[in-house]
């Protein structure tokens, strides 16, 4: 007799929908409302084009040059013993600008003494000084975060995550230093030379 009445019990609540189970109309309600709420929040975001751009050309770029110094690009340049102004001038073919923000040359400064030649190079009078308003010494942000407003810049870097984040931004060209001198990507024949 236990064992046929435990069975029974069993069955009988087997036999119970369970109260989430999707065939209850509540709950079909519940989904469709949920779903329709979801459509009504996800707004499509678009990116807005610079102004400056022409297709894939940035035609805000154009002599004097405006160049954004990382720090890594500072160190490599020391090494390969180039001077920065000249060889970039070289590179171009035109008047260069080189700009450094507050966040690289603190970054020089954490750095220490090792690189003093480097933060004595970045504090050279004809580098123009960029302030930074946000807070922390971050220079990668800082670099993405100012080519992201004003289109106007080339990057000058080494580092291969910071010029896989600038590569995403259209009109953007990168300068780094490939056999013993400074070489540019992305920018537009027309402007280049």
């Amino acid at each position: 007799m236990g064992k046929a009445k435990k069975t029974r019990k069993f069955a009988e609540v087997k036999r119970m929908i369970n109260p989430k189970d999707m065939r209850l109309k509540q709950n079909q309600k519940k989904e469709a409302d949920a779903k329709a709420k979801k459509e009504t929040q996800e707004v499509r975001h678009v990116e807005r084009e610079a102004t400056s751009m022409f297709f894939k050309y940035n035609t805000a770029l154009g002599p004097p040059y405006h160049v954004i110094v990382d720090t890594n690009f500072i160190n490599f340049a020391l090494q390969n013993k180039l001077e920065l102004v000249r060889a970039m001038m070289d590179c171009l073919y035109a008047k260069c600008i080189p700009c450094i923000t507050d966040c690289v040359l603190a970054e020089l400064e954490k750095l220490g003494p090792k690189y003093r030649i480097a933060l004595r190079v970045a504090r050279d009078p004809r580098f123009e000084r960029l302030p930074c308003a946000h807070k922390g010494t971050y220079a990668d942000d800082c670099i993405v975060q100012r080519i992201m407003q004003h289109r106007c810049y080339i990057v000058a870097t080494c580092d291969k995550d910071l010029k896989r984040r600038i590569r995403k931004v259209a009109g953007v060209p990168i300068m780094s230093i490939n056999a013993h001198k400074f070489s540019i990507e992305r920018l537009p024949d027309a402007f280049g030379k």
